[in-house]
């Protein structure tokens, strides 16, 4: 069966043509953090099946939004990563995630998430403005998960995996980093209550979230309670 197609001189089809079946954008989500085995789309995409998400690999190698490679050992993983055409799908999944943000509401105890999508969060919630003259690298370790985000020239570049040399690392549960993000508790009280534990400076780890909020910028807290 030929690939469906809208059939249409339009760049909006054009785009949808390649990137708007089921689950396609989701998997392009978890690419765009840091390459993932086939497993982890699994772990990470619950309801899609081995067979459908087999598929959508396979189109978007074909398309060059992805690659499929194996890692050199210790790791010996075959994994999935990014490709530098895909990459430009970048600022459509971070649209995308801003328009949905006030449409979360509080998480339902049935719905899955996952640490590392708190990475899109720090790129959309970060403020230029408030790092001016910080050059440091935040670890977070939430579950089973390790991110890191680093702050240099006033820009914000969050990724998977271990820092080198962070200057603060921040241990916590997925359920505290929720509760920061919905506005729940103040990052200062989920430290001071034990939920979250700090290596370094805790000065380092407010300022990280001052990062993220800016009252007089036009930036508005969503409030979720």
């Amino acid at each position: 069966m030929s690939k469906r197609t809208y059939n249409m001189y339009c760049a909006i089809a054009k785009a949808l043509d390649v990137v708007g079946e089921r689950w396609t954008l989701l998997i392009v989500h978890e690419v765009l953090s840091g390459p993932k085995r086939f497993k982890d789309f699994l772990d990470h995409l619950p309801g899609i099946g081995t067979n459908l998400l087999s598929k959508r690999l396979k189109e978007l190698e074909q398309a060059d939004i992805i690659r499929h490679r194996k890692l050199p050992p210790p790791a010996s993983s075959e994994v999935y990563e990014i490709t530098e055409h895909g990459q430009g799908l970048e600022e459509v999944v971070l649209g995308l995630a801003r328009w949905g943000t006030p449409l979360l509401g509080l998480p339902k105890p049935d719905e899955l998430f996952c640490p590392v999508w708190a990475l899109y969060a720090m790129k959309d919630r970060f403020v230029p403005e408030n790092a001016k003259g910080i050059s440091k690298t935040y670890e977070f370790h939430i579950d089973d998960d390790i991110l890191q985000a680093r702050v240099e020239n006033q820009q914000i570049f969050p990724t998977q995996g271990a820092a080198w040399k962070p200057d603060v690392v921040i241990t916590m549960d997925s359920a505290t980093l929720l509760d920061i993000g919905t506005y729940q508790i103040e990052p200062m009280d989920a430290h001071q209550q034990g939920r979250v534990q700090v290596q370094g400076d805790v000065a380092d780890y407010d300022e990280f979230f001052q990062l993220l909020v800016d009252a007089e910028s036009g930036i508005e807290r969503i409030n979720l309670k």
